[in-house]
């Protein structure tokens, strides 16, 4: 495991990751969701893809990296950019996970893998309607209690930076971005994902030009269960 810092917007950055096969010259860089990190990516494909070099990262707030700034997703993607420079790589492969799967499409790499995105905006259920709207009548008696009771599991116990960097993305409408991207993407996705639901999944797919749908057994995690075929395909797809 390893640090490197690094500055954006004059904020410095002290970014952890871990590198795999670190004498193989084609780079793939392994980007986690929301709320995650590293090492469950690293559990997932540690041991597949023995032709590449691999980059964990743990994004800014996330893991062992710090983050002391309110982000959007276009600021996760120029942080990471500027760590793949300062570590003096071209990642031939974006791999990215929910959160990280937006991050990973803004880098244009090659190849494009993205495991259960986030990006597309889904319909809320009554329930969360009615949990908003009394969020927002409450709002003026006092913040600190409303988010104990109102705030999402992915955002409790989060700095003042990382809560508004969630608020920024959690229903960030991303279609453009997907709908611009160059690369060649593979898109693998749980079809009992609740999070990032198969349809989801299916208009992405719909959006990148030159994509590929791949539906899995699982669910938002589904990748733990599916890595070496996944990895499969990549060798296949992602030639050079």
């Amino acid at each position: 495991m390893a640090s490197k810092e690094i500055h954006y917007k004059e904020q410095p950055f002290q970014l952890s990751y871990e590198l795999v096969n670190p004498t193989k010259e084609k780079v793939l860089l392994v980007l986690h969701g929301w709320g995650s990190n590293k090492e469950i990516m690293k559990q997932g494909f540690g041991k597949e893809l023995p032709d590449y070099k691999h980059i964990y990262l743990d994004m800014p707030g996330f893991g062992k990296s710090t983050n002391e700034m309110i982000l959007t997703t276009e600021d996760y993607a120029e942080i990471v950019q500027e760590f793949l420079t300062e570590l003096g790589v071209t990642p031939q492969i974006a791999m990215g996970h929910s959160f990280g799967g937006k991050v990973s499409t803004l880098l244009k790499t090659p190849c494009l893998v993205l495991l259960s995105s986030a990006g597309i905006v889904t319909e809320k259920p009554w329930s969360v309607k009615i949990k908003i709207a009394t969020f927002k009548l409450l709002k003026p008696l006092g913040m600190k209690k409303i988010r104990e009771l109102f705030v999402a599991p992915d955002a409790q116990g989060m700095s003042h930076e990382m809560y508004e960097t969630f608020k920024n993305v959690v229903d960030e409408d991303f279609e453009a971005s997907f709908a611009k991207s160059k690369s060649k993407a593979l898109c693998f996705w749980g079809k009992d994902d609740t999070a990032t639901p198969l349809y989801t999944g299916e208009k992405i797919a719909g959006l990148i030009e030159n994509s590929e749908f791949y539906p899995l057994d699982g669910d938002h995690f589904f990748f733990l269960k599916h890595a070496a075929f996944i990895a499969d395909t990549i060798t296949k797809k992602c030639k050079d």
